[in-house]
């Protein structure tokens, strides 16, 4: 319990101290911008783009602790391409997948009159900078979560259920202080932890964790216009009608399709049909922390 508890602590120290580095690096990378864009800071394209890129602080402060600790250096090659499910076809499966995910949510809220929505503008450039900064924003809270939390619980457990369970459960409590958060929406995000662990755990890629977490967030936030996780973007393709959303076994009308009856049940079935197919199909995950790699077993 001592190894969980000080290795939560230590997580928890990565994400303050990474967004506090983040912060500083996006300011002055906005104050640079100044010089030669005046406007820059009243646009909602750079507004966006930096409350997802400060997400960057994480992963420099992360990635250095890992790097200068001998103990903890070994979670590297989980960060790398030295899992086998570390490649660009699993990065792609996830980007489908939190789509679809996301999307059935979306459809069935919008086909049950919870939410509509409108064009307002699409500007190619500004969706793939964003689409880059929420990629930053999702795979830094995976690489502490997935990557830095998951293989501390990995190593002094030896229990995988004890790694899933336990870095999820962080996860969830790092939205705590979010808009509208509820019981049932700590449930939902720590399902999706969880999925994002079992990802990790039978497919052997932090990649695809990478992918399905940023896909989710994007899809919601940025195309619809929908609050992430109670956290509405300044842009996105597509506008919310404020005056004509409800709060419904499908929609949060402030924290978004998240923490609904409908995401739990969507997740928590993606969950088990995971698990299934892990069990039957899945791979045995590199162990970082043995010198000649051998493989963990799986969950019985």
């Amino acid at each position: 319990m001592k190894e969980l508890v000080v290795s939560c602590i230590e997580a928890f120290a990565m994400i303050i101290f990474g967004q506090m580095l983040g912060t500083f690096i996006m300011g002055f990378i906005s104050g640079i911008l100044l010089i030669f864009i005046s406007d820059v800071d009243k646009s909602e394209i750079w507004e966006t783009a930096v409350d997802y890129g400060l997400f960057i602080g994480i992963w420099l402060v992360t990635l250095f602790i890992l790097k200068v600790s001998k103990k903890k250096r070994p979670i590297l090659q989980a960060v790398g391409t030295k899992p086998d499910g570390n490649n660009i076809l699993k990065f792609l499966f996830g980007i489908l997948t939190g789509f679809v995910l996301n999307g059935v949510c979306i459809l069935v809220a919008w086909l049950h009159g919870d939410i509509a929505v409108h064009f307002d503008s699409f500007r190619p450039l500004s969706f793939v900078l964003i689409f880059a900064m929420v990629l930053i924003q999702s795979s830094a809270e995976e690489l502490v979560c997935r990557g830095f939390l998951y293989q501390i619980l990995i190593k002094n457990f030896k229990n995988p259920a004890v790694a899933i369970v336990g870095n999820s459960l962080l996860f969830a409590s790092l939205h705590l202080g979010n808009n509208g958060i509820t019981v049932l929406s700590f449930i939902d995000i720590c399902l999706s932890g969880i999925l994002f662990s079992l990802m990790v755990y039978y497919m052997d890629s932090l990649w695809c964790a990478f992918a399905v977490h940023t896909s989710w967030n994007f899809t919601q936030a940025i195309i619809f216009g929908l609050p992430n996780s109670g956290n509405p973007a300044v842009y996105s393709v597509f506008k919310i009608d404020l005056d004509n959303s409800r709060n419904s076994f499908a929609y949060n009308v402030i924290f978004g399709i998240e923490g609904t009856v409908l995401s739990v049940v969507v997740l928590t079935l993606a969950c088990v049909a995971l698990y299934l197919w892990g069990r039957k199909y899945g791979k045995k995950t590199c162990d970082v922390w043995e010198e000649n790699n051998e493989l963990v077993t799986g969950i019985n």
